[in-house]
This record gives C-alpha cells, sequence and structure tokens, in this order.
C-alpha cells in the first residue's frame, strides 16, 4: 500500500507538473502571441504613418512645383516690366579700341630638343694600365692593343655624337622656324583684325552711312531682350540730316504669358490654371510696345558719343499672321521721330512709358493687340535711295536727271505730277523766290482729305527751320488741314522738333527719289557736284 500511494503521488506530481508546463508554454505562447499583435500593430502603425508621410512629402513635391512655376511666372512678368530699366545701367557705346587684338605668343618650347647630347668621356674608354708585374710579363703590349682598341671606339661614338648633335641642332631649327611662323600668322591676323578695326571705326567717323548703319546695327545688337523676343531691325542714315531711321520687330501679343495663377488641387491631384484677365494681357502688351520704344532710341543715342545722329526716326512694327484673313501682315504699332537734345532731357527711370511717348508727339496704336495699325512718320522704305543703291547710281548718272540742274518751272512740273500721281487735286501754283514752288492742292478723300499746301525747297544745303515755321503760317493762312515740304537736301533736329504734333510732313532728298520712283516712275538722282 505504501509503494501504491507513493506511485500515486509521483503520477500526481507528474500530472501536476505536466499541468504546470502545459499553463507556462500557454501563457509564453499567449505572450508571444500578444507581442506578435502588438509588432503587426506596430508595423501597422508605421505602414500607415509611412503612406501620411509619403502623401505629405508628394503632395510637398507638387506644391513645390506650382511654387517654381508660379516663381517662374513672376520673374517673367518682372523683366516684361525691366525692359527700359534694364538697360539704364549699361553703357551703350562701342569702345573700337576694346575691339582691337593684341598678339600673344607662347614661349618657344623645344622640349628635348633644346639640351645638347653629352659627348662621349674618355674614360668609359680608357682601358686600365698594367701594373709593375704585368709590365714584367707582357701587359705592356696588351696595353698598347687595349689603347688603340679604345681609341678607335672612341673616335666612332665622336663620329656618332657629331652626326646625332648636328640633327638635334637640325630638328631645332626647323621647330623654331615652324614657331616663328607660326608667331608670324598669328601677327598677320591680329594686324589684319586691328587694321580692319581701325577702317570701320574712321568710316563711322566720316560718317560713311553703310558704316553708321553698322555701328548701330552692332549697338542693338548687343542689347540683351528675353528669349522669345525677336529682335530684328532694319537701319538707314541720311547723312546729310545726320537721321538715324529704325524699322524694329517688336514682340507678339504672346509674350504676355495668358496664365496668371498655377494652383493645386489637392483632392483632384491636379495642377490648375487661372487665366490673366485680357484686360491686364493688352495693357502688359501695350506698356511693352512702349517700353522697347523708349529703349531703343536711348541706346542710339547713348551709344552715339561722335554725334552721328541728332535725329532719330523710329517704326515699330509686328510680323505676325491677321488672324482675320490668314495673311501675313506687319502692322506699325508705334511711330516715333525725336531729337537729340528732347530724349536726352529726360529721365527715364522715372517716366511712364506710354505717358512719355505721348510727351514725345508719338504716333502710338490704340488698340495694339488688335493689330491696329498707325500711319509711321516716315516709311522706311522711303529712306536713303541714294546710299542703299549707290552702285547703281554711279553706273546711271548720265541717263537719270539730276534734280538740282531743273529749272524752277521744270521743278514745279515735275512736283505737280508727283503729288498729281499720289491723288491730290492741284489747283494753284506759282514760283516761290528761293528757287522753290508753292502748291496748293486739295485731297479728295471723305474725312481725311482737305485742303493741303505743299511747298518745295530745291535746296543743297539744309533746309532752315525757318522754312518750316513759314509753311506752318501758310498752311494757318490758307486754312488747309495739312502742310508739306519737300526738299532735295535735308532738315536739322529744330525742324523736326518744329513740326512735331502739328499738321506737317517733311520730306527729305531721299524721300523724295523714293516717291518720284514709287508714283510717278522717274528714276533721278540728287547730286551737288554735277551742276556745272
Amino acid at each position: 500500500m505504501g509503494i501504491l500511494q507513493e506511485m500515486q503521488r509521483a503520477h500526481a506530481r507528474q500530472v501536476h507538473a505536466q499541468k504546470q508546463a502545459q499553463a507556462a508554454a500557454h501563457r509564453h505562447h499567449q505572450q508571444l502571441r500578444k507581442e506578435a499583435e502588438r509588432a503587426l500593430k506596430a508595423a501597422q502603425r508605421t505602414a500607415v504613418a509611412n503612406e501620411r508621410e509619403r502623401r505629405r512629402l508628394y503632395v510637398e513635391a507638387r506644391m513645390a512645383e506650382v511654387a517654381a512655376d508660379n516663381s517662374g511666372l513672376q520673374a517673367h512678368l518682372e523683366d516684361l516690366g525691366n525692359i527700359l530699366a534694364a538697360t539704364l545701367a549699361i553703357d551703350d557705346h562701342i569702345d573700337f579700341r576694346r575691339l582691337r587684338k593684341s598678339a600673344e605668343h607662347a614661349p618657344f618650347k623645344p622640349g628635348n630638343l633644346a639640351t645638347p647630347l653629352a659627348p662621349p668621356d674618355w674614360r668609359r674608354y680608357e682601358p686600365t694600365p698594367p701594373g709593375v708585374l704585368g709590365k714584367m710579363f707582357g701587359g705592356q703590349a696588351r696595353y698598347q692593343q687595349q689603347t688603340a682598341a679604345a681609341q678607335q671606339a672612341f673616335g666612332q661614338a665622336q663620329a656618332q655624337h657629331a652626326a646625332a648633335e648636328a640633327d638635334r641642332q637640325r630638328r631645332l631649327a626647323a621647330a623654331h622656324q615652324r614657331y616663328l611662323q607660326k608667331c608670324a600668322k598669328v601677327d598677320a591676323e591680329v594686324n589684319a583684325h586691328n587694321t580692319e578695326i581701325d577702317r570701320f571705326a574712321a568710316a563711322v567717323a566720316a560718317a560713311e552711312p553703310a558704316a553708321v548703319v553698322d555701328y548701330f546695327g552692332l549697338v542693338l545688337g548687343n542689347s540683351v531682350y528675353p528669349d522669345d523676343f525677336p529682335q530684328h531691325y532694319r537701319l538707314a542714315y541720311v547723312p546729310e540730316s545726320r537721321q538715324l531711321v529704325v524699322e524694329y520687330h517688336l514682340p507678339t501679343l504672346d509674350v504676355i504669358p495668358a496664365v496668371r495663377e498655377y494652383r493645386y488641387v489637392k483632392a483632384r491631384d491636379e495642377i490648375t490654371t487661372a487665366a490673366r484677365p485680357s484686360k491686364e494681357i493688352k495693357e502688359r502688351y501695350a506698356t511693352i510696345v512702349a517700353q522697347v520704344t523708349l529703349r531703343t532710341v536711348h541706346e542710339l543715342f547713348e551709344a552715339d558719343r561722335s554725334t552721328l545722329v541728332e535725329t532719330v526716326v523710329f517704326n515699330g512694327i509686328v510680323d505676325t499672321i491677321d488672324p482675320r484673313t490668314g495673311a501675313s501682315v506687319q502692322p506699325c504699332l508705334v511711330t516715333l521721330r525725336t531729337t537729340r537734345e528732347t530724349f536726352t532731357g529726360l529721365n527715364l527711370r522715372l517716366v511712364e512709358p506710354l505717358a512719355c511717348l505721348a510727351h514725345l508727339n508719338a504716333s502710338v496704336s490704340k488698340r495694339p493687340a488688335e493689330l491696329a495699325p498707325v500711319r509711321p512718320v516716315l516709311e522706311f522704305d522711303m529712306v536713303d535711295k541714294r546710299f542703299v543703291d549707290e552702285v547703281d547710281v554711279l553706273a546711271d548718272l548720265d541717263q537719270r536727271p539730276n534734280l538740282l540742274r531743273l529749272t524752277p518751272n521744270e521743278f514745279e512740273s515735275l512736283i505737280q505730277n508727283l503729288f498729281a500721281t499720289m491723288g491730290l487735286d492741284t489747283k494753284q501754283t506759282r514760283p516761290s523766290r528761293d528757287g522753290g514752288v508753292d502748291c496748293v492742292a486739295f485731297d479728295p478723300r471723305p474725312i481725311f482729305g482737305g485742303k493741303v499746301v505743299i511747298q518745295a525747297k530745291r535746296y543743297r544745303n539744309i533746309v532752315d527751320v525757318s522754312a518750316v515755321r513759314d509753311l506752318f503760317g501758310t498752311l494757318q493762312n490758307e486754312g488747309a488741314s495739312k502742310g508739306i515740304l519737300v526738299t532735295t537736301s535735308g532738315y536739322g533736329p529744330a525742324s523736326y522738333e518744329f513740326a512735331s504734333g502739328k499738321p506737317l510732313e517733311l520730306i527729305d532728298g531721299s524721300n523724295l527719289l523714293y516717291l518720284l520712283g514709287e508714283h510717278a516712275g522717274v528714276t533721278a538722282r540728287i547730286d551737288p557736284n554735277d551742276l556745272d
């Protein structure tokens, strides 16, 4: 019984131990499960946090993209608003001295050729003399034989050295000659460049029309505008009146960004745009037209240290497509004639561009965005026929009439014929005391037509401003709507100043030649040297 009871107690202890082990295992399992659940929840929280972080970073990236677009948009608008101001801190004058070059030559580097070859050393060939014992046992004879052989070898080495050294010196001389030739070529190129610069500078100083046009073309070419500006232009120079005419291509309306603002819509993950109001686009475009006009005239006058130019005519045109017809058009949106004295008296840092143009009596399109044109104060193609076709002029001197050789009656008939073919009804003419003709004509067009007073001066010298004042007085006395003064010479800045803002049109010699060719079919010339 005792053994049986002991066995039962042992079994009970074993069962109890198993239950405790199972309970411990269950608790451990529960603990592991809880830890797994906590780890899973932690991982889920991390994943959610990571997703939130990812989405936050994504939204930030999209918003940064929008901010960059808006910043670029604002920077572009600031550039457009500073077109005039950007040039005021720059000296537009081109210093010909700075265009000259100086020849710079790298030092002659012959390398190993510069080092003479080391001559052979006799000590390397000389045999060792025999000692006392050597001499006693025939060493002296062998020494003499060795010496003779060494001398022969040494002589051969000397000959080889001399030949090698001569070859080195020949190659060194050839290399130096090539170096001198290269230097001479560089010198010749630099001298040719400097000679051309000096020739160009002398031609500009002499007011040669082609050189003057090239110089001011360089000035305008140096002017830095935004990338979407065309920067195309034509220039002409009339030395008699020191007048520079510019036909400048303006940017189209597209230069104003149509987008006012970029926005990121988070709910749709989409970048949208807000359109710029049409009124703002038109206002900004009109300001750009005015700024380009003032900037160009400023650059031309500032670059002219030698006062080659006293009067600048600026015609701003746009090369575009007429949306109504699909045809290519080049309407003139702004035209201005101003003198150096008037323009340089402006404080361009403080002016409002459009108001400044009004002050200068410029004609500006009322609707530049709609390409509504204005009539240029001077058509570019009317300018400088004598200089553009200089070669043909020289070839045709004998065939073309010289207007300065015409009699007053012939000149009167020529002027009458010209304006008659241009649509004016000439009613009365009379010779004037100064060799010109006075003509009262009528423009039959409705609204724009009316009485026109025309005065022509067959002059060789610049027409004085008093003639322009007299024309204006005649216009008022006759009750005319317009006055036209035509001359075979040119006008000074005072004449243009007086005519500015008045119903007066001044036509110089080059314009007259153009009008005669275009409207009267008369190919003429004006040559003061052919009056004998």
